[in-house]
């Protein structure tokens, strides 16, 4: 199951994700245009759900879910001892683990360069010319 983690555009994959076009200094973060979003059940995992919390840029998290309209019970900032509510780290799962972003784009912020997303895999590949 871990696979499908790291291979499908999940929230998790798309917090992390930048654009790299030419002469961009704010590609962060990528806009997402759906044309089919899914949710996938994925076990939960507390442990990794917490460690991953600080790593996060949770405005971003929390925007893309907005965007998908999927946002539910996520606040809009961390919750203080986030590590003992098991609630607040179940919802924290679903946004980045179990939400699918299956076919669309990912829009550079700046730019406006549209990176494909096609059977939830995207492609951010670059022309030669770096556009």
């Amino acid at each position: 199951m871990r696979l499908s983690i790291i291979r499908k555009m999940k929230l998790l994959t798309h917090n992390m994700l930048t654009s790299h076009v030419k002469g961009v200094s704010n590609g962060y973060p990528l806009k997402i245009e759906a044309q089919e979003v899914k949710t996938v059940e994925v076990d939960f995992n507390p442990d990794f759900v917490s460690r991953m919390i600080p790593k996060l840029e949770w405005r971003a998290l929390y925007e893309a879910a907005k965007t998908l309209e999927l946002v539910g019970s996520l606040p809009p900032e961390p919750i203080a001892e986030f590590e003992s509510n098991e609630e607040f780290l179940k919802e924290v799962h679903r946004v980045l683990l179990e939400i699918e972003l299956v076919e669309g784009n990912l829009v550079c912020p700046e730019s406006g360069r549209k990176f494909p997303v096609s059977n939830g895999i995207p492609n951010m590949l670059l022309n030669e010319d770096g556009s």
